[in-house]
């Protein structure tokens, strides 16, 4: 195995631990849409008392680490997350 295809699964390993997907699942009613993983890291960097209030989920464990995985994720689904934002339904469906 070659060593970026090793730092790809272990990328790959760390999603389910990303704030951005942590914060999508959670879908709590309130809680920020745009940059919302990113926002988490960052409000758990800065000692922020209830991400599970605030977010609707916890903050990973090593958020300084996952901030800039987040980022970039958050990044790439900033079109969704203003639509969502903005209330535009996009009817996505997948497979057959």
């Amino acid at each position: 195995m070659t060593r970026s295809a090793g730092l790809a699964l272990l990328l790959l390993g760390l999603l389910p631990g990303c704030a951005s997907v942590r914060t999508l699942d959670a879908a709590k009613p309130g809680a920020p849409i745009i940059y919302a993983g990113t926002r988490l890291d960052w409000y758990a960097l800065h000692g922020g008392c209830c991400p599970l209030d605030r977010f609707g989920a916890e903050a990973p464990k090593y958020a300084g680490l996952d901030l800039p995985v987040s980022a970039l994720l958050d990044t790439l689904l900033l079109p969704l997350a203003v639509a969502a934002e903005l209330g535009i339904s996009l009817s996505v469906t997948g497979g057959n």
